[in-house]
């Protein structure tokens, strides 16, 4: 938006709280805001109406959404009884009318209450006002809000006075009046406003308006112009005496400033005055900056800023951030002692004394809380002291250095057994890290003793520390809880359950989190059914930061039919009768929420899907008691292929459901890497999608779900497809719509693959559903376990990782595959992962003896001397291959010629070199 200032009179400077252009997000400069008054009937002003008000501020206007441009603005009013709703609704668009304008400005004002409201009001019969608005406008003559030789004037009383839409310029002489400037505005009466527009500024206005454009808080509209006449609607008049606070010395009900002295445990207390006042914080306080339109969050407040809350009754309904500035100082020194009420100091002449009161934190080098107590002299300590009280008094002492003594609670975050060091997140949400010595701490869990390795991350945990070293680790919960119910409500980011007790509770879902259906394969959240009284009974997997991480279905409340045949749907009484694949008879109720689905597409009505409930189609229902919870036209059948009939030339698939139908053989069949499949080549028992024909009773496509791991063997991040080959051919796959994890679950993108690794893969047909990428761990065994059914591998980085093989083992070695880890040593070099069946696939890489002869750095190769002739000589060498002797890393620069080595290959490349 532009603006223009006039040159021609100096602009006052008003306090750095004056509100910027008032007048420019209000009057003349767009934007919606919130509505003020009740116009249906008589609003209430009395103190326990406005903290009625204020107490419900962020919850009664449904029409005001979180982000709305003058939510703040709504907020405050509201808070301090300034505006109302009516219906629960602020109507910010709607125009304001003169007399709703005058009312809200004697409330500004905080007059209002001395209005006559018990008697009755007479005014001229041409100047209209609605009866309740009388006593306020009256007032207004009275308090010089309103000049009666104008707005009683013949050319002014063509029509109704109070229902006259305010103009722009009639409300900046209201702001000017109600601000107490009207000498400003006298005094820039003459002179012409500078927009484009001028001409058609009222005479009797322009003095108010350039008042306005002189305080700062008036700018033009597009192509400077003003728009003098132009209507002002409810948001843009709250916003507007809602800025306008800066520039009034009155306070107003419930509202307190100062600089906050304590902020935790839901609470904030206030400094302010000389004295303490503590206000409760809840979900629906708000919370904004001075300097911004934008809600804030609790977290983005400091202890020792400056605010303005608004609440009643200490409930704080409203915080404004007015400096974010914290008001403290910080002292250095060295800790001598610690009385009732001072910390001592050392100091060349004595100590130093510093005041402290019970709301003073004491905290260790890592931020954590201790006691008093526990700070050891000679300690090196900063101390944090207020600076708005006068006292300077002690809020925080924290030890820079020294012993650290204490007990604390928190999760685990990371374990290093072999640096012998925990990591901890504590209950205050600091990190810190501490060592144990051999045999100075007991790891435990309830009565059980633990060893280091035991332990495991997130796990909650009460540790003691003595001396800086861990003497103690209690585990006091796992890493993980169930919890049980059936869904209510299901959204992207939230579960809503009922418990067995009846209570409902709300949980976060973590990024991806787990889903489990019996007889469902590869199901997804789509595939659960949440609803008031019969949705899926489930167990919840929560996370240490009570996230879902885990949804398994336990049981399901619904009745499914899959495939029944429509025998009648009635469109006025919307009773739909089918009958089930044993031809029982069921009528289910269908209602605006019932979902509704034909050939795959959503329906947005009843109406739409009426006509194709027609007899003899063939329906999939869900339904709880009478009332259907979705009906779809079915055009397809998920379940396991039960038994084929050659003769008959007939599948028998069973459904999740327990349902069995027989249908014809398929007319095709769709199964990753067997391009011409036929039904002899789909085992009894395998997960399959059978796709309908339009008939409906005829398998067009019969999708086989499978899982094979691929290896890469091109990668376009572009275009999202890979390339794979497995030992059956090769393929593309076109990834841009297919989930991708790595191997914890955690979600990754195409370019977090790399050509040559593996990945798993799920399919339906020829279709992936679903690829997760496969670790690949590569370097020495060092250690074997055949009986025990376990190998270590120490990769090239020094990193040792152990397998298990819990689901068997195949071994490969110069192409020959044995299936027992007694065909390992501790000689070998190997690449291990795991299939798509958890089965471990270890490859012992190639070796062969050699002697030096020279590197080349520009082709990065490797020669070696020939014995005869036809012998191989050149090998290519891997970036970062592993070159040594023994325990000691060499450089390719350090081999000498004659050299004796071993090289190890994978894939034809050396990956290890070891100097004999």
């Amino acid at each position: 938006m532009s603006g223009q200032k006039r040159s021609k009179h100096t602009l006052r400077a008003y306090s750095a709280q004056a509100a910027s252009a008032v007048l420019a997000g209000a009057i003349a400069f767009g934007g919606a805001g919130a509505a003020f008054a009740d116009t249906a009937a008589a609003p209430t002003t009395t103190s326990a109406a406005a903290t009625q008000t204020a107490a419900a501020a962020g919850s009664i206007f449904s029409d005001v959404k979180t982000g709305f441009w003058a939510e703040k603005h709504i907020y405050k009013l509201a808070s301090q009884g300034i505006v109302v709703g009516n219906n629960g609704l602020f109507r910010p668009g709607d125009s304001v009318t003169q007399q709703e304008a005058v009312l809200m400005a004697l409330r500004f004002m905080k007059l209002q209450n001395n209005a006559d409201t018990t008697t009755d009001v007479v005014l001229p019969s041409n100047f209209q006002v609605n009866n309740y608005y009388k006593p306020y406008v009256v007032l207004a003559f009275q308090s010089g809000l309103l000049d009666k030789t104008v707005e009683m004037a013949a050319d002014n009383l063509k029509t109704s006075w109070g229902e006259r839409k305010a103009s722009r310029e009639w409300v900046a002489e209201l702001l000017i009046r109600a601000l107490g400037k009207s000498s400003e505005a006298a005094a820039a009466a003459s002179e012409p406003t500078g927009f484009a527009d001028d001409a058609k500024v009222s005479a009797n206005k322009r003095g108010y308006i350039n008042a306005a454009v002189d305080l700062g808080l008036a700018n033009g509209l597009d192509g400077n112009r003003f728009d003098p006449q132009g209507a002002v609607t409810r948001a843009q008049l709250a916003t507007f005496f809602s800025r306008a606070e800066a520039h009034n010395s009155l306070q107003y009900d419930n509202t307190v400033s100062g600089t906050i002295s304590a902020l935790k445990d839901g609470k904030l207390t206030l400094y302010s005055n000389g004295t303490n006042a503590t206000y409760n914080l809840s979900a629906s306080t708000a919370y904004f900056t001075s300097a911004s339109e934008a809600r804030i969050g609790l977290n983005d407040i400091q202890p020792y800023t400056k605010v303005t809350v608004i609440g009643a009754t200490y409930n704080a309904v409203y915080v404004e951030l007015t400096n974010p500035v914290q008001q403290i100082e910080n002292a250095e020194g060295t800790f001598a002692k610690v009385t009732p009420g001072v910390i001592w100091v050392d100091s060349p002449t004595g100590y130093d004394q510093y005041s402290y009161d019970e709301n003073t934190v004491f905290v260790d080098v890592n931020d954590a809380v201790i006691n008093a107590s526990s700070v050891t002299a000679g300690s090196k300590i900063k101390l944090t002291r207020e600076t708005y009280s006068g006292s300077r008094k002690v809020v925080k002492l924290q030890v820079t250095s020294g012993i650290v003594n204490k007990t604390a609670s928190g999760t685990i975050q990371s374990l290093d057994i072999a640096g012998k060091k925990i990591t901890f997140k504590n209950t205050a949400g600091t990190v810190e890290t501490f060592s144990w010595e051999d045999g100075s701490t007991l790891f435990s869990s309830q009565s059980a003793v633990l060893q280091p390795a035991d332990l495991k991350t997130n796990s909650a945990v009460k540790y003691t520390v003595k001396n800086n070293i861990l003497t103690a680790v209690e585990v006091t919960s796992a890493a993980e809880r169930t919890v049980s119910g059936y869904i209510m409500e299901l959204t992207g980011s939230t579960i809503v359950y009922k418990k067995s007790d009846g209570t409902r509770e709300v949980k976060l879902l973590a990024a991806s989190p787990a889903i489990v259906i019996p007889n469902v394969t590869s199901p997804a959240a789509a595939d659960l059914i949440a609803d008031a009284t019969g949705g899926d009974n489930v167990q919840l997997t929560l996370n240490s930061s009570d996230q879902v991480t885990k949804i398994e279905v336990t049981s399901r409340q619904i009745e499914q039919y899959s495939g029944a045949t429509v025998v009648a749907y009635n469109a006025k009484t919307q009773l739909l009768t089918f009958t089930d694949s044993s031809s029982k008879a069921h009528v289910v109720q269908l209602n605006a929420s019932t979902k509704l689905a034909y050939d795959g597409v959503t329906a947005p009505t009843l109406a739409g899907i009426a006509a194709r409930l027609t007899e003899g189609r063939k329906v999939d229902v869900n339904a709880v008691g009478d009332r259907a919870l979705s009906v779809e036209s079915t055009t397809k059948y998920s379940g396991t292929l039960a038994s084929v009939n050659a003769t008959a030339r007939t599948v028998v698939l069973k459904l999740a459901n327990g349902q069995s139908l027989t249908l014809p053989y398929p007319q095709s069949i769709d199964y990753f890497g067997r391009a011409s499949a036929t039904i002899a080549d789909v085992a009894i028992n395998s997960q399959v999608t059978a796709v309908l024909a339009g008939s409906q009773d005829v398998i067009s496509v019969l999708r086989v779900q499978s899982a094979a791991q691929l290896e890469i063997t091109t990668l376009n991040s572009t275009a999202n497809k890979l390339g794979v080959k497995w030992s059956g051919g090769t393929s593309e796959l076109y990834t841009l719509t297919v989930p991708m994890t790595n191997e914890a679950g955690q979600i990754i993108s195409i370019s977090d693959l790399k050509v040559g690794g593996f990945i798993n893969v799920k399919f339906d047909g020829s279709t992936p559903v679903s690829i997760q990428s496969v670790k690949l761990s590569s370097g020495q065994v060092a250690a074997v376990d055949a009986a025990a059914g376990t190998l270590t591998v120490k990769d090239y980085t020094g990193t040792s990782q152990t397998f298990t093989a819990g689901s068997g083992v195949r071994v490969v070695r110069d192409g020959v595959t044995t299936t027992s880890l007694g065909n390992v040593t501790t000689a070998d070099r190997v690449e291990v992962r795991k299939d798509s069946d958890g089965v471990v696939l270890i490859r012992v890489l190639t070796q062969l003896s050699k002697v030096f002869s020279r590197a080349d750095a520009a082709t990065n190769e490797l020669q070696v001397k020939r014995t005869t002739l036809n012998d191989v000589y050149r090998y290519t060498l891997a970036p970062n291959v592993y070159i040594h002797q023994g325990d000691t890393t060499l450089s390719v620069q350090s081999l000498k010629e004659n050299d004796n080595i071993i090289m190890y290959f994978n894939n034809d490349v050396v990956v290890e070199i070891v100097k004999q």
